[in-house]
C-alpha cells in the first residue's frame, strides 16, 4: 500500500515538545534566517496558511492581477475578487507561461502576475524569461513556490526572479507541518502596505519549529520528488510537458474518470489520495489524470513503487 505524506517523525518530535513548553529556542527566528537563505529575499513574515499569504501579497497591488488560465490554484482568483482587484486571465500552454502573450494584453499600471513555480504541478515555469519581461514593464512577479522551495538549480522560488515568493507549508507540501505559510520580498514597502493583514495571519511558534525542522530537509526532498517524476516521465508515453521538470505526472485521455477510478483501485493508499481528475484549474482544463508524486511519502518514491504505477496504468492502456 503506498503512504501519503505526512511530516517526518523528528519534525513532530519537535512540535510536540514545543507544544509541551520544553523548548524555548527562538523557532521564528531560525525560520526566518533559513528562509531568506533559500530565497535570497531579506524581508519574511511567517504566516497562518498559503493563503493568507496570497492575501497579504495580492494587498500589497494597486493594478491588474494577471493570473494563468490553468495551471495555477484557485485562490488567486478567489482571493483577488474578494480583494476586489481587477482580474486579467492569461493565455497558457497547458499552464505554461509563455510571455509574447502578455505583449496582447492591455495591464495597468503597478500590476502582478502571480503563478506557481510548476504549472499544475507538472512542468517549471520560465522564471528568467517571465522575471525579465515584467521587470522590463513593471509588473509585480509573485510566485507560489510552495512545491518549488528548495531548487538546486536555483531557478525556482528565487527572489532573484521573483519579486514576491509565498508559500504554504499545510500538508502535504514540500515544508509539511499542516498548517502555516510564510511570505518573502526585497521590498520593504510591501509589508508597510499590508499591516492589517499581517496581524489577521500570525501563526505561533508550534507551527514555526516544525516549519524550522523541515527546512532542513527541503532541498533534498524536492530532489527526490523531481527525481520520481523524471523516471516515470522517461518510461510513459503521452505525457503533458514530458521534459520538463515537475512533482506530478499529467496523462491526458478521454475517458479519464474511468481511468482514474481503476487506478485508485489498483494503487491503494492508506488516506486520501493521489490520483487527480482533470479538467481541473489547479492542473489542466483538459480530460487527463493526473498522479500527485507530490502526495506521497518519500518511502514510496522508490523504484518498486514507481514500476508499480507505470505497471498499472500500461494495464489500463491510458492513451
Amino acid at each position: 500500500m503506498f503512504k501519503f505524506k505526512t511530516p517526518n517523525e523528528k519534525t513532530l518530535k519537535i512540535m510536540s515538545e514545543v507544544a509541551k513548553g520544553n523548548l524555548n529556542d527562538d523557532f521564528e527566528l531560525k525560520c526566518l534566517e533559513k528562509i531568506k537563505k533559500l530565497t535570497k529575499h531579506e524581508e519574511v513574515k511567517i504566516t497562518s496558511s498559503g493563503n493568507n499569504s496570497i492575501f497579504i501579497a495580492l494587498s500589497a497591488i494597486e493594478g491588474d492581477i494577471i493570473i494563468p488560465d490553468q495551471g495555477g490554484w484557485h485562490g488567486f482568483k478567489q482571493i483577488a475578487r474578494f480583494l476586489n482587484k481587477n482580474i486579467i486571465m492569461l493565455k497558457t500552454e497547458l499552464g505554461l507561461i509563455n510571455t509574447d502573450y502578455l505583449t496582447d494584453l492591455k495591464i495597468k499600471p503597478n500590476s502582478a502576475l502571480i503563478y506557481t513555480s510548476f504549472a499544475g504541478y507538472c512542468a517549471e515555469q520560465g522564471t528568467k524569461a517571465i522575471s525579465k519581461y515584467c521587470k522590463d514593464n513593471q509588473i509585480t512577479t509573485i510566485e507560489d513556490a510552495s512545491a518549488g522551495i528548495g531548487d538546486e538549480k536555483n531557478l525556482l522560488g528565487n527572489g532573484k526572479y521573483s519579486d514576491i515568493i509565498i508559500a504554504s507549508t499545510g500538508s502535504p507540501k514540500l515544508i509539511n507541518v499542516g498548517s502555516g505559510g510564510f511570505i518573502t520580498t526585497n521590498d520593504e514597502e510591501i509589508f508597510k502596505k499590508t499591516k492589517l493583514p499581517q496581524k489577521l495571519s500570525k501563526t505561533n511558534e508550534i507551527i514555526c519549529s516544525g516549519i524550522d525542522s523541515e527546512l532542513d530537509n527541503v532541498e533534498k526532498n524536492l530532489k527526490v520528488s523531481l527525481n520520481a517524476t523524471n523516471y516515470l516521465k522517461k518510461r510513459m508515453d503521452n505525457t503533458i510537458h514530458t521534459h520538463k521538470r515537475g512533482v506530478n505526472v499529467i496523462i491526458p485521455h478521454d475517458d479519464a474518470k474511468k481511468i482514474s477510478w481503476n487506478l485508485k483501485n489498483a494503487l491503494p493508499i492508506d488516506k486520501s489520495g493521489f490520483i487527480t481528475i482533470c479538467p481541473n484549474y489547479n492542473r489542466v482544463k483538459t480530460k487527463a489524470i493526473a498522479i500527485e508524486i507530490k502526495n506521497l511519502d518519500y518511502q514510496c518514491l522508490k523504484k518498486e513503487y514507481l514500476n508499480k504505477i507505470i505497471e498499472e496504468i500500461e494495464l489500463n492502456n491510458p492513451h
